[in-house]
Formats: C-alpha cells, structure tokens, sequence
C-alpha cells in the first residue's frame, strides 16, 4: 500500500520557536491514523504542514508523492467548532464548499441537482436526512458537528484531516459520533488523519496512533490498533487490550511532558523560596 502522506525529517520554525523538529511520520492511502502528544507538541502544526498552509523549514513533506509546495486540493477539514453560517440551512451549509471551491463552483448551477443528491446521501448516513431544512440554531451540538464532517467530505476529498472535532461535545454525544465518523470512513476509505487528546478516542477510530514528544515535537512511537476488529463498538471499550494500550499511552505522554513540569515546578518552588 502506498504512502499518502508521508513527512521525512521535517522542522518548523515560527519566528524564534522551533515547534516541530525531525519530524518524520507515513500514512498509507485509504488508512486512518491518529496524533496524541501533550500540549504544545505541534499536532496543530504538523496539521499545517500536511494541509500545505505553512512551508516546512527544513525536510519534506509528501502528499501524493510529490513534495508539497502550498495548499493541498486533495484535502477536506473539520475542526472543533463546527463554524456553520446561521442563515444557511443543513443542506445549504453541506454544499458551501461546491459553490466556493474549483472547480465546482464554475459548474455548481449545472450540476446542482448533481451535488445535492451528493450532499442528501451523506446527510442520510449521518442520520439527518429529515433536518435538511434546518437551520444550525435548530440543530443540537453533536447535530451540528455531523454537519461538519458532511460539508468535509462533500467534494469527496482523497484527505480528511480532523482537528480535535469531538472535543466540544460531551461524552455520549462524542462516543455516538465516533461510529458515525468510522462508519463513513468505511464506507468512503479516504485517507484521514485525527488530532486529539483523547486516548480512547485515537484507538477507537484509527489504525495507527502516532505520539509526539514534547516541544519541540517528533513522533516517538507509533502503536498499530490492528488487534481491535473493525467495525469497533462499546464492547471494544471493555477488551483488556484496549485498557491497556490506552494506559500505556498515557505513560508514554506523561513521560514526555515530565520534562517540562519538572523543571517548571521546580523553577516555581525557587521563586517561592527566595520570595520567602
């Protein structure tokens, strides 16, 4: 299987931080992988840099085998805020991206009847087919994100990146999404790539669970879940083996930010002292 991504030796540099450093991470076509890493890390800017909205400093980053030069068409996103326009309906926000992105929005009005099956077939597998006509403030929050992943993956993207999307939300409602998430994912097999600080959360939806050190951020093990049969469910959650590499990946991020927060607490017990 061939990388879709692929990122060799890569450093990113904001003025005089240096966020990313050695970077180097793979990810096969059609498979899904997660990042975890304490605060801080750079989950935020590797998602830059695979996007191709920041260069990166130093190395290379791949995406479809070519050296990526700025932003990626193969690419779709969906955040933690859904971020829905109020005075557009379900299936008006689902379509955004076709009237604004080449090149659907030059063939958007021929094709509309096209793209609004589209758009109907994803709301369908999400469970919202009858709240096309609604408007985001009718629309509960796990609604709303549903939403988003729809309008992420109306222009079928080869791509899907998913910066911490369920963070908002509260346990039930995200747990429920995380199926709705797989189950599109194994039905479409696009490429995706989740960030979150949810260790339950990156074991339940991908294939392999990438960890980055602390700043400046590299990936220093990464954990295959192929032990976990998909499709997976709630009784994925009580398999011993899950317990355990959920544990084992919060050890491996305590031990990376334990640098850190023993020097700040010790710097902080100095201060104290001298004060006194």
């Amino acid at each position: 299987m061939k990388n879709l991504v692929e990122l060799i030796d890569v450093s990113l540099t904001y003025g005089k931080t240096l966020a990313v450093s050695n970077l180097s991470m793979k990810v096969p076509e059609g498979s899904f992988s997660a990042v975890v890493g304490p605060s801080g890390c750079g989950k935020s800017s590797l998602m830059k840099l695979v996007t191709g909205l920041m260069p990166a400093t130093t190395g290379s980053v791949l995406v479809d085998n070519k050296e990526i030069s700025g932003p990626v068409s193969i690419v779709g996103m969906a955040f933690q805020n859904p971020n829905l326009l109020p005075w557009r309906t379900t299936l008006e926000n689902v379509l955004l991206p076709l009237e604004v992105v080449r090149p659907e929005r030059h063939q958007f009005r021929a094709r509309r009847e096209e793209f609004v099956a589209r758009a109907m077939d994803l709301l369908k597998i999400v469970g919202l087919e009858n709240f096309a006509d609604h408007y985001p403030w009718q629309l509960s929050g796990g609604m709303q994100q549903r939403v988003s992943l729809c309008r992420s993956l109306i222009h079928q993207p080869r791509l899907l990146m998913l910066d911490e999307p369920f963070g908002a939300l509260d346990a039930f409602t995200r747990e429920e999404l995380w199926d709705v998430l797989q189950a599109i994912w194994m039905e479409r097999r696009f490429t995706a790539i989740l960030v979150t600080h949810d260790l339950r959360e990156a074991l339940y939806l991908a294939d392999d669970v990438h960890v980055m050190s602390n700043r400046p951020g590299r990936v220093v093990r990464t954990v295959s879940t192929a032990a976990f049969s998909r499709p997976r469910n709630e009784q994925t959650f009580i398999e011993p083996a899950f317990n355990e590499s959920v544990m084992e990946l919060r050890a491996d991020i305590r031990q990376q930010r334990m640098p850190i927060d023993v020097a700040a607490a010790t710097s902080a017990a100095s201060k104290v002292e001298g004060a006194a």
